[in-house]
């Protein structure tokens, strides 16, 4: 189980995250939302342990998170961060391999290839395995990450996957695909926290969502709980209408047309 408790994380006299509690158990999915400079990210790099609460305490698996080693944390904890940046001319193959660094000395053992294979497998990046990573686009880069941080805990019971914006830079058929894995891990018992951009992906596969603003928690639960056209408009300022999906029973929410009235000077093409 991953317990949060009371946390609050500052740098300077900027408070970017602000009294949070929470709990995430073992065959879990919970998505952050909130508009940006909502302290999803800052929030998410206090549970990689990145960074240092101010105040308040993590735990995993009963454990405070600060008194796991970096190696003993490895084997429990993975992270899918927003930018992951490679310089080297590594392949494909390659970069999915260093996810099992934390499980073996000089070289991978049987059992390490073959968990490469089927996180390679199910991310559908084999057949990039031999490219170079920099060659590949965006997304493809990203489902490459994501082989990655799966293959780092692909055999720890319960371990905690940590997602910060995964299907940013995907199109649509990738985003359902990875957020789907993401469902079939919490099912075989890992703790899956994510950051997502998309309210009804949120919708669609969280199996609780918590809404922040300004650094705090205004909502927290099942998505049929808390996802509503008030609940939409305190958290991104933006009026929606919110559906059931008879087909899938899950929220659909319709976010309403903003019209700017710009006058036909705004309009006028810049000459230079």
């Amino acid at each position: 189980m991953l317990t949060v408790e009371n946390v609050t994380y500052k740098t300077g006299k900027h408070t970017l995250v602000k009294d949070i509690s929470f709990m995430v158990q073992p065959g879990e999915i919970m998505v952050i939302l909130g508009a940006n400079g909502a302290g999803k990210s800052s929030l998410m790099r206090l549970l990689s342990a990145e960074k240092k609460l101010s105040a308040g305490s993590i735990s995993l698996s009963g454990k405070a998170l600060n008194s796991y080693t970096a190696k003993e944390l490895a084997l429990k904890r993975a992270i899918l961060n927003q930018q992951n940046i490679v310089n080297l001319d590594f392949s494909a193959m390659e970069i999915v391999q260093m996810g099992r660094y934390p499980h073996y000395g000089n070289k991978p053992m049987t059992h390490d290839l073959d968990i490469i294979n089927e996180v390679m497998t199910v991310t559908g990046t084999t057949h990039m395995a031999d490219r170079s990573f920099l060659s590949l686009s965006g997304g493809e880069q990203q489902r490459v990450h994501l082989a990655r941080v799966l293959a780092q805990i692909w055999d720890t019971p319960e371990a905690l996957l940590l997602l910060d914006e995964p299907v940013s830079g995907m199109d649509i058929l990738y985003q359902q695909q990875t957020l789907s894995l993401a469902h079939m891990l919490a099912k075989k018992g890992f703790m899956v926290v994510a950051i997502l951009h998309d309210i009804n992906l949120a919708a669609q596969y969280a199996d609780n969502i918590m809404m922040l603003k300004n650094g705090r928690k205004w909502y927290h639960g099942a998505p049929a709980d808390i996802l509503s056209t008030k609940s939409i408009y305190d958290v991104f300022e933006t009026e929606a209408d919110v559906f059931t999906n008879p087909n899938t029973l899950k929220q659909l929410i319709m976010p309403k047309v903003i019209t700017h009235h710009l006058s036909e000077q705004n309009l006028k093409p810049f000459t230079l």
